[in-house]
């Protein structure tokens, strides 16, 4: 299995997250939201084992561009489902599939370390 690196590429921090995976010499794949869309198959197992409060970032300009029905619909995994295909930068970035099989959300790379 692959790591597999998910995001937008003008995000900052993505831009850290790859330059931390180069550094460290993680080969990965990217996976951008703008161009390929949100992976349909795997959101549902990003919200269950990461809990979709993590993954639904609401400190972000894009969550704050939603109307606020929409963001009051936001209760749990199945109304975030939708919300964060359409808006894929509402999506806490970069999340990664790690070749071991784990998943991370946020660039912290002392969770990171030993993902080799």
């Amino acid at each position: 299995m692959t790591t597999i690196l998910y995001g937008i590429p003008n995000c900052d921090t993505i831009k850290r997250a790859r330059a931390w995976l180069a550094e460290q010499g993680i080969p990965y794949e990217f996976h951008d939201y703008k161009k390929s869309g949100v992976p349909g198959d795997h959101l549902p197992r990003w919200l269950s084992q990461l809990g979709w409060e993590k993954v639904v970032n609401r400190a972000g300009t894009a969550w704050r561009k939603l109307d606020d029905a929409t963001k009051a619909g936001v209760v749990d995994a199945a109304s975030a489902t939708p919300v964060l295909t359409a808006n894929p930068s509402v999506i806490k970035r970069p999340i990664v599939e790690w070749a071991d099989g784990s998943l991370t959300v946020g660039f912290v790379p002392e969770a990171w370390e030993g993902k080799h």
